[in-house]
């Protein structure tokens, strides 16, 4: 049998003690640099939208605007098998478990780089017919296009970066994922005025400068798994795919996933709807959804945290200390949403003006802002029952509550309300309307699991 070293703390790097300590602090400790990470990586689509907004044109900016909710359908699944990775690697070593840790791993790696591959081959071709069928305007899909296909080019070197990523976070080191995401942020601006303002290649650039840039930070994560102590190291010889450990994955990480993907489609229907507003509503629509997004990424590290203090207190057999988690990171996702979220509204128009000096567009945006953003802490609740219920092993129950509250009742709504009342306004209010609901559901479904899993610590 393989053995380790046991994990030291260095000065590069502090792992954290899930299982042990107060709990109130130490989620704030472990969410912030994730929070940062997270907000460094809307960096990079909020940098493209900024400067194609000011330096290309309103045209580019609804171009890259219209390709959010696509791009996100069409990775989600990926990205949520990185969540059963981050599972099954945190329940691994909170029962220290090291060689399923380190299989685990090299699973993970491998997995990510042939999902990267695959991703980019259906993106490329799959770009144009896809934004022909959301309704993307004539003046708008050819810059749309572009854009998409470069994006998809890059898409291996961004699985690797959110696998790996979700290898440290699992076992409680979120400050170097932080560092490397800083060094790419800041190389994604400079790229981005470099290639529109000094080249003029518009939505050509700032694809380019995002793949540059996320390719450092996914070779950065990578040579920090090369060089790390204990189970987590990664050695290119131990690549391999095996086959319990990716079924493991694959049942905690496919709901999550489709779940996302879902909410990308339901997102795409909304989008879909909102095209036929015309480009100056795209525009506007967008601008809003960059500066929402980091109110909700704020939010959503929350859902992270949870899903990792879960995880390894459930492999520690610390009942106690998963409900602890929960309360904490429910506390903290509603401070951050009731705080950041009126505060980013009341703040919307010079916000907005980064993205657009257009006062139509910026009106748009307004709109938006006061519909989904104000009441953002309730999606940030809601997402937070959804992480500690995959912590717990439990993926495919919420995925099915979150799909009918978040995403067959929006797209009713549209069928309905919104065919009955063609505004803004109802269209954007689908959201905190689900919202509210879904996270309802979540509660009483969690308090129900919660006596089968705690009967497992009395036997």
């Amino acid at each position: 049998m393989a053995s380790f070293p046991l994990r030291k703390k260095s000065r590069s790097t502090k792992v954290i003690n899930m299982t042990e300590g107060r709990l109130l602090t130490t989620v704030l400790f472990y969410s912030l640099p994730l929070m940062l990470s997270s907000l460094l990586q809307l960096v990079f689509n909020a940098a493209d939208t900024i400067v194609v907004g000011q330096f290309a044109g309103n045209e580019a900016l609804a171009a890259v605007g219209s390709v959010g909710s696509l791009y996100n359908m069409i990775i989600s699944l990926f990205i949520g098998l990185s969540i059963g990775v981050n599972v099954l690697v945190a329940n691994f070593s909170g029962a220290n478990l090291n060689n399923e840790v380190s299989d685990t791993v090299h699973t993970a790696i491998l997995l990510s780089v042939v999902g990267g591959a695959a991703l980019a081959v259906i993106g490329f071709i799959a770009a144009r017919p896809l934004l022909s069928l959301m309704g993307t305007p004539d003046d708008v899909i050819g810059l749309a296009v572009l854009y998409t296909r470069i994006i998809f080019v890059g898409m291996p070197v961004t699985m690797l970066y959110n696998f790996a990523a979700a290898v440290l976070r699992a076992i409680g080191d979120t400050k170097r994922p932080l560092y490397f995401l800083t060094v790419a942020g800041i190389v994604n601006v400079i790229l981005n005025l470099f290639f529109v303002i000094v080249f003029r290649m518009s939505v050509a650039g700032v694809a380019l400068a995002t793949i540059v840039s996320q390719t450092i930070s996914a070779v950065l994560v990578t040579r920090s798994l090369l060089h790390m102590d204990g189970p987590v190291r990664l050695y290119f010889h131990k690549l391999r795919i095996h086959r319990n450990l990716l079924f493991r994955i694959i049942t905690i990480g496919l709901p999550a996933g489709i779940q996302s993907m879902m909410f990308s489609i339901s997102n795409v229907v909304i989008q879909s709807s909102v095209n036929s507003f015309g480009s100056i509503v795209i525009a506007g629509n967008a601008a809003a959804a960059n500066v929402g997004n980091f109110v909700y990424q704020a939010m959503n590290t929350f859902q992270q945290s949870v899903t990792s203090f879960a995880g390894q207190n459930l492999g520690a057999r610390k009942p106690d200390r998963v409900i602890t988690s929960l309360r904490v990171c429910l506390f903290w996702a509603a401070v951050f949403g009731v705080v950041l979220g009126p505060l980013s509204t009341y703040f919307s128009r010079p916000l907005l003006s980064l993205f657009s000096s257009d006062p139509n567009v910026i009106e748009v945006g307004v709109e938006r802002m006061k519909i989904v953003v104000l009441p953002y802490a309730l999606c940030g609740i809601m997402d937070v029952m959804t992480g500690v219920l995959r912590g717990i092993g439990y993926s495919t129950l919420p995925m099915i509550v979150s799909l009918m509250g978040a995403c067959v009742f929006r797209l009713l709504w549209i069928a309905t309300v919104f065919q009955a009342h063609h505004t803004m306004f109802v269209l954007l209010l689908s959201y905190p309307v689900s919202w509210t609901l879904t996270f309802i559901v979540l509660v009483v479904l969690f308090a129900g699991l919660w006596k089968r899993v705690k009967s497992r610590f009395s036997t």
